[in-house]
């Protein structure tokens, strides 16, 4: 028989609790009160959510994001900073200890990657595995789109969905964005340059380097339409069969908490904390 997963389809909700329910949902899979969980969501207003360890001095354009009423959180996991406007997320929470997981981090993103590029293939579109061969990723710029990191997935070469990991209490946290389209104007205002002339140099090879679904496919597909595709992808790619789940008001009244910590200055504007692995 196949291993039971959990859905949940939490809709458009605000960047502060869109993490803080990712977090609830760790927390109760840590505590054993339900099995793996396959998260969708999206964000309204749009976010930008920064990574773990990402500095906000002098790489965010705060007055940028303000202006597009942009609003910015940390995420818990590692990474550059990305912009979730037009675009399907989704997150992974599974033990450490399940069967199927493996213990490397790298090696975990092949298996989860799997759900993504069957959800590709279901929509018609060919990705494949990136296997970056520079160190780009880990340097470069504070956008996470510029450049793949390991087994996320590409399209004719350009970046076409970005995942991020981090493993709290014995469970796997992954999350990831899947665009449907990328505003590259707004995605370049909010971020800092030393000058116009650089600003441009780094919209103009942006496109060169990521692609949004609506890019490459012949009529452009919807937020629910790409929500069905990706969970018929992450049953076939995880070999999972997947049960709706109504969140229980414990688990919102969590979650509900947790999102004053993720509305908070303090997680916000500062540093990560070293306790927590990264990827």
């Amino acid at each position: 028989m196949k291993d039971t997963w959990f859905l949940v389809d939490s809709g458009h909700c605000s960047p502060a609790f869109n993490m803080a329910l990712d977090e609830a949902l760790l927390n109760w899979h840590s505590a054993g009160k339900i099995p793996p969980v396959l998260r969708f969501y999206g964000w309204k207003p749009a976010g930008i959510s920064i990574g773990f360890f990402q500095k906000v001095d002098g790489q965010i354009d705060l007055e940028g994001a303000r202006n597009y009423g942009v609003e910015l959180v940390r995420r818990q996991t590692g990474g550059k900073a990305v912009l979730h406007d037009s675009e399907l997320t989704y997150s992974v929470i599974v033990s450490e200890e399940h069967p199927d997981m493996p213990k490397t981090v790298k090696e975990a993103y092949l298996v989860l990657s799997k759900g993504l590029f069957e959800g590709y293939k279901e929509l018609g579109i060919k990705a494949e595995f990136a296997m970056p061969k520079s160190e780009m990723a880990k340097k470069g710029s504070a956008v996470c789109f510029e450049e793949p990191s390991w087994y996320e997935l590409v399209i004719d070469g350009k970046k076409a969905a970005g995942s991020a990991q981090t493993r709290k209490s014995g469970v796997i946290l992954q999350h990831g964005s899947i665009p449907l389209e990328i505003d590259e104007n707004k995605l370049f205002d909010l971020f800092l340059y030393p000058n116009e002339e650089v600003k441009q140099r780094a919209r103009e090879a942006f496109g060169n380097r990521a692609v949004a679904i609506n890019d490459v496919l012949p009529h452009p597909i919807s937020f629910d339409e790409a929500k069905a595709a990706f969970k018929k992808g992450f049953e076939q790619g995880l070999d999972v069969e997947l049960i709706p789940f109504e969140l229980p008001s414990l688990l919102l009244a969590e979650a509900q908490e947790l999102e004053e910590k993720y509305k908070s200055e303090e997680w916000n504007y500062s540093r990560g904390r070293k306790e927590v692995r990264q990827s």
